[in-house]
């Protein structure tokens, strides 16, 4: 089976968010970046299932050239080829990035079987580029599973609901979105490190199409406040700590 991964790269998790002047964009320029635990989670899955049944992994991004280091982290962990859709850096919408997928996947001479997603970006939120791709590809789409098996051209996926599970049963060729928690990916290896380096990354240069929908600024959360009282050093802060213990309602007075 062949089976492609799509990710993206996203700021590190719980790294300062600034903006640029005109609030329409992040102000990367002290950011690290990475992929999110959903989309770990789907290269891990690629690789077992094809570990388990044969075939072969791609993995796709789009984003600017520095957005290979995430497809080379994806190879270190085992999946065979990549692709970049290269683009200038600025934030393209859920629609704009799910056709340039679309027309990604149409170009290359086989057809997947299976087309997996983390269940929504790690930056931006949003739940939309997988359904967009499966129903522009006309596929079956499955979303926040947190397990696959696939037997006899057939994909069995579960989905966490209400203290039980929810399972579907689909004809491939199918796209899934997976949850933190399928599985438990790997650590990319030394070797694979090296080997990915090497690999040949086939790289496109998507149009964005128009979209129904406008940026029109960025707004970053409310940061909660927290106070810290220190209460003193060694055995000279034992009383003050009594008596805040007091005050709390903790120990008898």
């Amino acid at each position: 089976m062949r089976v492609l991964v799509c990710i993206k790269r996203v700021p590190e998790t719980g790294a300062r968010i600034t903006l640029r002047p005109d609030a329409r964009a992040l102000d990367t320029s002290l950011l690290g970046f990475t992929i999110s635990p959903h989309e770990e989670c789907a290269v891990e899955e690629a690789l077992r299932l094809v570990e388990a049944h044969g075939g072969s992994t791609t993995v796709l991004t789009l984003g600017p050239d520095a957005a290979v280091e995430q497809l080379q982290n994806a190879m270190a962990m085992g999946i065979e080829s990549a692709i970049l859709l290269e683009t200038d850096g600025d934030e393209w919408s859920a629609e704009a990035t799910a056709s340039s997928i679309v027309d990604a996947v149409r170009a290359q001479g086989e057809p997947f079987d299976l087309v997996l997603f983390g269940n929504e970006a790690a930056d931006s939120g949003d739940y939309q580029v997988g359904v967009r791709v499966a129903h522009e590809l006309g596929l079956p789409c499955v979303t926040g599973i947190k397990g696959i098996e696939v037997a006899d051209g057939r994909l069995t996926a579960r989905r966490e609901a209400g203290g039980g599970w929810e399972i579907f049963e689909v004809a491939l060729p199918t796209v899934v979105t997976v949850k933190e928690g399928i599985n438990l990916p790997r650590y990319p290896s030394l070797p694979g490190r090296l080997r990915a380096k090497k690999t040949q990354i086939e790289r496109l240069t998507p149009e964005p199409r128009g979209s129904g929908l406008e940026l029109i600024r960025l707004v970053v959360p409310v940061e909660d406040e927290t106070e810290v009282e220190v209460l003193g050093t060694g055995a000279d802060a034992a009383p003050r700590v009594v008596t805040v213990l007091r005050e709390l309602g903790l120990v008898a007075s």
